[in-house]
């Protein structure tokens, strides 16, 4: 069962969500509820826990409105499994009914990712001590490794203890704290390295497997193949960062991780499945296409409804994973899917295009704000850069009116108007623009360096 503390109420959901994301308080309302209920169905205690379904979400909103980030930042907060994928690139020529099932491999993999991160942080601290102790045998190797008057040559300065296994201890604890103190990092050691295997093998006939059989067939010969060791000579500080890698590698119990990973995709995974409105019928008047945009949805709708997918981690079902759709759905509509996939996306939510009051707050209260990222960017260079309210004002007024005028993209509009409003300062920093300069961005200074996105249209059509 999933510890209640562990898990946000929706209202805190929503106020992380607000956050990093302006407005679609609907669209946070429902993301909320929905991940709630999965701790809410994780402590059902009857028999009951495993006809409870996952509630799917469909969002229906302009490109730039917030879809994405809603979900990406909803599988950050519950720490879950998420993966995104475009529903068109299934239309695209040499497309097989099967690769729909990738989506969920991919969010097996991500899932392995996780517990094993979780799983590091478990044995770090055991694994530093083992390699701690590696850098010291590379240093001074112990006694029965190593001559007696190699030994006494790296401690000459000491004073002679009783017999050379205690001059081996004492040389050995000397050289321990150097290293915990920092002090040997730039010396050089000579430690053993595994290789990884080589690449992929090849299979004759490899078009009559799938693809997930190839990766175990090709991982279970990997791991027949005798592992490559090769000596390096590198520094302490990268000695420390390899044989941590390979240490804490060592005392995962891999075989415990799919397990767990398998469990945390089953039961937290989230699916983002973008553009589904490009595989809708209405998106196309022509036959052929058609044809294959239905074809794509009949192989969507198994994994949503719940079925069996095979990884090269094991089996996955699919039965109680979040799946959020989202489309612009400017030419088909949400009617124009097929009515098996419609049924399998219950909560319906739409996005409301962003105002010009939204692209001002975009840029003023998010933690990840585009002014607070360039502002860390120059900060680097010991530069200060400030933007007055006016300026932020006059950027969210340019912003909406390029989307207005050309073409709507939300607020990646943004990138590009502060990209052009920045720029110069960029290349200037910190040839021209030295340390402890001060950059302060006015609204007539915003007005000078947009000028020409507003005025030539022709030059605005060409910029995303």
């Amino acid at each position: 069962m999933l510890n209640k503390e562990q898990y946000l109420t929706p209202r805190e959901i929503v106020a992380e969500l607000d956050k990093y994301i302006i407005g679609q308080n609907n669209a946070k309302r429902n993301v909320a509820i929905a991940l709630r209920n999965r701790w809410r169905r994780m402590n059902v205690k009857s028999e009951m826990r495993g006809e409870i379904v996952p509630n799917n979400i469909l969002m229906i909103g302009a490109t730039g409105v917030g879809k994405t980030e809603i979900a990406r930042r909803l599988a950050r907060i519950a720490n879950a499994p998420f993966t995104k994928v475009e529903a068109s690139k299934f239309t695209e020529v040499g497309y097989v009914g099967r690769d729909v099932e990738s989506m969920v491999r991919d969010l097996v993999e991500q899932s392995v990712n996780l517990v094993k991160s979780e799983k590091k942080e478990e044995v770090k601290v055991r694994a530093e001590q083992i390699v701690e102790d590696l850098i010291l045998d590379a240093l001074i190797p112990p006694m029965k490794n190593m001559p007696a008057e190699s030994t006494a040559t790296l401690a000459a300065n000491d004073t002679q203890p009783q017999n050379d296994q205690e001059l081996n201890e004492k040389t050995r604890e000397r050289f321990r704290e150097k290293i915990r103190n920092g002090e040997l990092e730039d010396r050089k050691i000579e430690i053993s390295v595994k290789q990884p295997t080589g690449g992929g093998i090849g299979m004759v006939g490899g078009g009559m497997m799938d693809e997930s059989s190839m990766i175990n067939l090709q991982e279970m010969i990997g791991n027949m193949m005798p592992k490559k060791v090769k000596k390096r000579k590198v520094t302490i500080a990268e000695a420390r960062k390899i044989l941590l890698e390979e240490e804490t590698s060592r005392l995962i119990d891999m075989d415990e991780v799919k397990e767990l990973a398998i469990k945390k995709a089953e039961n937290t995974g989230v699916i983002f499945i973008d553009e589904i409105d490009k595989i809708a019928a209405g998106s196309s008047k022509k036959g052929g296409p058609d044809v294959s945009r239905e074809g794509v949805q009949r192989d969507l709708l198994p994994i949503v409804e719940g079925s069996t997918v095979n990884t090269k981690y094991g089996h996955i079902k699919t039965d109680h994973i979040l799946f959020v759709a989202a489309g612009a759905f400017h030419v088909a509509k949400p009617s124009d899917l097929i009515p098996e996939l419609q049924g399998r996306f219950p909560i319906r939510v739409e996005l409301q295009n962003l105002t010009k009051e939204d692209f001002f707050h975009i840029l003023k209260e998010p933690k990840n704000a585009l002014t607070k990222q360039y502002e860390s960017l120059l900060g680097a260079e010991d530069v200060e850069l400030t933007f007055r309210e006016e300026a932020l004002d006059e950027i969210a007024e340019t912003a909406f009116h390029i989307n207005t005028e050309v073409e709507n993209i939300g607020a990646r509009r943004l990138h590009t108007v502060m990209s052009q409003l920045l720029n110069e300062f960029l290349f200037d920093v910190p040839d021209k623009i030295g340390p402890n300069a001060k950059i302060t961005i006015t609204r007539a200074m915003v007005q000078d360096k947009l000028q020409s996105l507003v005025t030539n249209r022709d030059l605005s059509e060409y910029i995303l």
